[in-house]
């Protein structure tokens, strides 16, 4: 079972970094805009979805003993984190801390 594991986020980590790199090799060739850069960008962030999406619902280990309401109100506050620090590095924080205000006041509790 371990094995597998690995192997799916072996898997998964490659054809990320795979897409990421191809999209690197070509970015003087291929536009952002383009069918095929919109490709490789749909198969890097469902293939991410897809791992997180599998360490919530079909945890292992002590995981397996959280409940789905605790494993998301950890993956979903890790994930914004982990979204911010990686726009702060690319240079597009303001774009994302924008994003990420307008996602917070979605999840706000209105006073009735």
């Amino acid at each position: 079972m371990a094995i597998n594991i690995f192997l799916a986020i072996l898997v998964t980590s490659l054809a990320t970094f795979l897409s990421r790199f191809l999209g690197f090799i070509s970015s003087v060739k291929i536009k952002e805009t383009s069918k095929l850069f919109r490709w490789f960008n749909c198969l890097a962030y469902s293939t991410l979805a897809a791992v997180i999406a599998r360490t919530v619902i079909f945890p292992v280990g002590v995981l397996e003993e959280a409940t789905y309401l605790s494993r998301f109100l950890i993956v979903f506050p890790i994930y914004q984190i982990c979204l911010l620090v990686t726009a702060f590095i690319f240079g597009e924080f303001s774009f994302f801390w924008k994003f990420f205000k307008k996602m917070m006041k979605r999840f706000k509790l209105k006073n009735s």
